[in-house]
């Protein structure tokens, strides 16, 4: 069973949070590019037939689901320092915050600029309203720096990620917590060495097109 660490990711996508999860870990890993305007790969499929990224594969365990894989190798890493542990009090608010920005946020946000016809009734949407996201996810990175104050954690890697996704397409209002969260996300170096790789990695797709 091997110990190395793969991961399928598109520099244009969601992948990006499974690798930047891997670069605050600094543990050695490896990237199977993906290309979205290519038919899925039969490798990719066998283990994701749903054909998303990141999946991650680990001592013969696939994982996928962006919120998931932070969550596993968070716990897979302790030494990192990235999860509370399972007797911290904190373990919870880590949790909760963690799976809101996955089950409410990112549907919440995706409804937002791109609305349904037929909205179904408030009380059927898992999340209940875009306002109540807002204020839920503004609730969360309060009174900060991060979502569990002065420390760093996977959840911040899903919240960050998705608050500056946001923030750039405009499916998150502009609010000044989110702001200066955002800034201080993108300042860390984990995610700065992301930004370079994911550079490298699109010209790379483009090259082979």
């Amino acid at each position: 069973m091997s110990d190395e660490i793969i991961l399928y990711t598109n520099p244009m996508s969601r992948g990006r949070i499974g690798h930047l999860m891997l670069e605050e870990l600094g543990v050695p890993y490896r990237i199977e590019l993906v290309d979205f305007e290519r038919e899925t790969s039969r490798e990719l499929l066998a283990l994701n037939p749903m054909g998303k990224v990141p999946t991650i594969v680990h001592r013969g365990v696939v994982v996928t689901e962006a919120a998931a894989v932070c969550t596993y190798l968070a716990d897979a890493f302790p030494k990192a320092g990235l999860a509370p542990g399972l007797d911290d009090p904190r373990r919870g608010t880590y949790l909760r915050w963690l799976f809101f920005a996955a089950g409410c946020g990112e549907p919440a946000m995706l409804d937002k600029v791109s609305p349904r016809k037929d909205p179904p009734p408030r009380r059927s949407i898992g999340y209940g309203s875009y306002n109540d996201v807002m204020d839920g996810l503004e609730n969360a990175i309060t009174p900060g720096p991060w979502v569990l104050g002065d420390k760093y954690s996977a959840a911040d890697v899903y919240v960050g990620s998705l608050i500056g996704w946001g923030l750039m397409i405009g499916s998150i209002e502009p609010r000044a917590a989110f702001q200066e969260y955002n800034g201080r996300f993108e300042k860390r170096p984990a995610m700065q060495r992301v930004n370079a790789k994911c550079e490298e990695l699109a010209q790379q797709l483009k090259s082979t097109r």
